[in-house]
This record gives C-alpha cells, structure tokens and sequence, in this order.
C-alpha cells in the first residue's frame, strides 16, 4: 500500500467459501507381506468432488525415485495435486516424486495429496502399485457421506501454539512438509516501514504477546511485517536506537512471538533508498522515506543478503522481495517497465540504478537460504499480465507471485481476475498480499475473498493499525482487535472458514 505524506501519518500507501468437511477414515491397505504399504485418505468430501491424502511406506530396498499408480473405479478425475507430479489416463491415476522429495529409503514414507471430481459414488481404490509393484491387494471401502455443497476443507490451521509450518512450492500450490496446501490467509502489521526513519519508534502500536494474539483471535494464520531497508541497515541516517541491531532484533522478536502463535510470517521490503522525481513520485527525498518505483542496487542486495541469513534456518518465513514496483510509471514501454522490473540496471525514467527482481532472487539464493519467496507484479503489484513471461529465475523452485487489490485500482473485478491471474496461478502460487477499500466497509473485499476461496488462493488484509479509515484502509479500531466495519468484513470471514 503505498502512503501519503508524514504529516497524513499513513494509510493509503475450485468454489464458494472453504468449509470443514466431513473427514472419512483412513484405508491402510496390506498384502502379504507387502513390498509397500499406502494408507489412502479422503480427508473432505462434498456434492462434485473430495480431497484425499496418500501416505506412501517403502517395505523394501531404498529407491531414489518412486511412482505411485492406482485406479478410480467411478469416473473419479484429479484436478490438482501436491507433492507430486499428478497425471490422470482414463482411470489410472500416477503420482510420481518430485525433485525433493524422491529418495524413500527402506522403512521411510512419503506422503501427497490431491483434489478430484466425482459425481454419485467415490469408491476407494483397490489396488496400488509403486514402481510398478504392487503393494497391497485388499482394501475396506470407505463409507460414503451425506454430500454437502461446499468446497474442500481448508487445511489452514487458526493461530494456535504449535508453531507454523515450513513451506515450500508444490506446482502451484504452497505446501507443507507433509505436502499439505497452505494458504496464506491473515493481515498486514504495518509500521516497521516508516517509524523508524521518521524517527519515532520501531512499531506503530503495541506488538507485544497480547497484541500478537489478538491478531491469532481472528483466525489469521498469516501475518506480513512490512520493513525498511535503512533502518535494516542502520544506515547513518537512522537513529541508532531504532536501526541497525536494534531494528534487525526488534525484528526477529516480532516473527518469533508471530510463529509462536501458529501464524506464517511474510518479511516484506516496503521502503527503499533511492532519489525519484517523476510520474507519480511519492517525496523527493532520496533516503527511504516513501514507496519507490524500484528498489536500489546500492543498498536492497545488501539488505536481502542480511535478511536471508538471518532467516535462512527458519523455512516457515517468506520473503517478499518489494511491496509495490511502480516502473511502468517512470518508463515510456510495457516492455520497458517489465525489462527493469526483472533485470534492473538503468531503468528508463529512473534516476538510480535498479535492482531488479532477478537480482534480488539471486541475493537470497546466494545465502543458501530457501525460503518461499514473493514477487509483486507492476502498477503497484495490481498488474500480473506479463509476470510469467518475466519471471525471474529460482533454482530451488520456490518462487510465487505476488498481487495486491484496491477497490480503486484497475484490475479489480472478475474480469480481470478471470483474464490475468488466472493463468498466473495455475502455473506457481499466487499471494494476495494486500486487499482493502478505502470506504471502511466490506463489500468490496467480499468479492476479492469469494475469487481467491473459488480459486484455492491466499490473500491478506491491510492493515493491523489504528488508522482513521478516511487516510485508508484500516481493520481495527483498538490493537485488542475491535474491528472497523471493513475489519469486521475480514474477521468473519476467516472465522467462518477456519471454524
């Protein structure tokens, strides 16, 4: 989100909604002495389709790649997958490994999952084959519910305790060790952005342990902690009491006290260095006191290599690379805007030295680090056309896109979400970092909820602060977590479908 001046203080800077659904047991099915053994679970079940889970135990000698086959015996077709490579010829189904997850010694098991459609019976397969040995020859059918019409359960776990789960990208979706889909559904914390360099603070209101689980109260499992890079770095104009160690500790305690609460935090860089004057410039000031059209070569490399060590260990943190490039207002070109957004260097319109998404994708590569890592798109994150045909290279794979939607801005309707993020995220997983209206109200977001839960997508609401909803989008009225009539729109949402 991008924001208005100090002075202002901030703000405006596949189907219906996911529903438990009834969980059928596990079928373990056994021969005699069985090379392998699969327990087949349909974890949710609904009128067109079901969910189920496979967990696969080699008996036999270690494999450094393995295929799993069986047959539907009532039309049965898988839509999507994870932690797999999921393919469907006429009743045969294949899940065969991915690159991570091949080596399945003797004794160790795998497990996957994936979505299907049906239509009247949902029989549970028979038969399956590893490698093309069969592994067991006998199965109880498992009982068929009462069909209801919703769409798969969600797997998104409400803040709890237990901490969140490492992450990675599975095709298109974001899945856990296991290979279970995560979405990413919760709020932004905005503050760790601006207080800093304007010399007041580190965060705007309390984010202490009760603060923090307010947040989890809602049903959040995802919290995104928008950063500055000079006060990351501590460069010389930040007040050393709110930069440099202490920001990068003040930092580290804020995604602890996150993960403690079951909730997936999002490091994002917001504000960065760099002197813009042109089309839609918000401050002339050269330091990282406002949104950039692009980061910096100078100093956001350096600041991604020091965020990435630092959470290079911790595999349940995402990286957003940078809230909202904005080149296509400073370039001539779409191509112009798009060559700078990936590659950097001497950008058209642009009076700094560009980073470039490529660039910053190698800088946290380069740690070893292999966190899930976010890119927002142009026209401040709201234009994903051209993101696929300039999507930055990630050799661990771990690379989604990032997208963000304000009852304001262009691509806002089914539309567009049908013609332009559509194709986006059936290829890689599609975030929606921010969404929001700056009526303080809900209608809005509701339709922006109802697209991403049709789609099986994430999404994030701005912001966790006590704005007044006339300077933008705000969830709260008090950090105890009183929502405005916009917030109330977002709770209740995630109330209702993480139950």
């Amino acid at each position: 989100m991008r924001h208005p001046p100090r002075s202002a203080l901030l703000a405006v800077a596949g189907t219906a909604a996911l529903v438990a659904g009834a969980l059928l047991p596990v079928v373990t099915a056994q021969g005699a002495a069985p090379a392998c053994t699969v327990e087949y679970s349909v974890t949710g079940q609904w009128d067109a389709g079901f969910q189920s889970t496979v967990k696969i135990t080699n008996n036999a000698a270690p494999v450094s790649g393995w295929s799993l086959s069986f047959d539907f015996a009532n039309g049965q077709k898988v839509t999507q997958g994870w932690s797999a490579k999921w393919s469907q010829s006429g009743a045969t189904v294949t899940a065969a490994n991915e690159s991570w997850n091949g080596s399945l010694g003797s004794g160790a098991s795998v497990s996957a999952g994936f979505v299907a459609s049906r239509s009247g019976t949902n029989a549970v397969p028979t038969t399956f084959r590893l490698n093309g040995t069969v592994c067991n020859v006998d199965s109880t059918p498992t009982p068929t519910p009462t069909p209801t019409p919703t769409a798969p359960p969600s797997t998104d776990p409400p803040g709890t305790g237990d901490g969140p789960p490492a992450l990675h990208v599975s095709g298109n979706k974001l899945v856990d060790a296991a290979g279970a889909n995560r979405r990413l559904l919760g709020v932004n914390r905005s503050g760790g952005e601006f207080m800093c360099v304007q010399g007041r603070g580190i965060w705007d209101g309390p984010v202490d342990d009760a603060a923090v689980r307010a947040i989890a109260d809602w049903h959040v499992n995802t919290v995104r902690i928008p950063l500055n890079e000079e006060c990351w770095l501590g460069l010389s104009n930040i007040d050393p009491a709110y930069g440099g160690a202490h920001y990068v500790d003040a930092v580290k305690q804020l995604v602890a006290r996150v993960e403690a609460h079951g909730m997936t935090p999002i490091v994002e860089l917001h504000w960065t260095y760099g002197q813009y004057t042109g089309n839609s410039a918000g401050c002339a000031d050269v330091h990282a006191t406002c949104q950039k059209p692009m980061p910096d070569m100078q100093y956001t490399p350096s600041f991604w290599t020091s965020v990435a060590n630092t959470f290079k260990n911790d595999p349940a943190v995402v990286f957003d690379l940078f809230n909202e490039p904005y080149p296509d207002r400073a370039t001539s070109t779409a191509a112009q805007a798009w060559a700078c957004w990936r590659d950097g260097g001497s950008c058209p319109g642009i009076g700094y030295q560009v980073a470039g998404m490529q660039d910053l994708v190698d800088s946290v590569r380069a740690t070893g680090a292999r966190n899930v890592i976010l890119a927002g798109g142009l026209a401040y994150s709201n234009d994903l056309t051209q993101w696929s045909a300039h999507r930055p290279d990630d050799p661990t794979g771990n690379l989604a896109a990032a997208y963000h939607v304000y009852n304001f801005n262009s691509c806002a309707d089914v539309g567009c979400w049908n013609s332009t993020l559509a194709p986006v995220a059936a290829r890689v997983p599609l975030v929606a970092g921010e969404i929001g209206e700056n009526t303080c109200s809900h209608g809005f977001v509701d339709q922006v909820m109802k697209w991403f839960d049709d789609h099986g997508l994430s999404y994030l609401g701005w912001t966790w602060n006590t704005w007044d909803c006339s300077t933008g989008p705000s969830l709260i009225t008090r950090y105890d977590g009183t929502p405005t009539a916009y917030g109330t729109g977002l709770r209740d949402h995630l109330r209702a479908l993480q139950g």
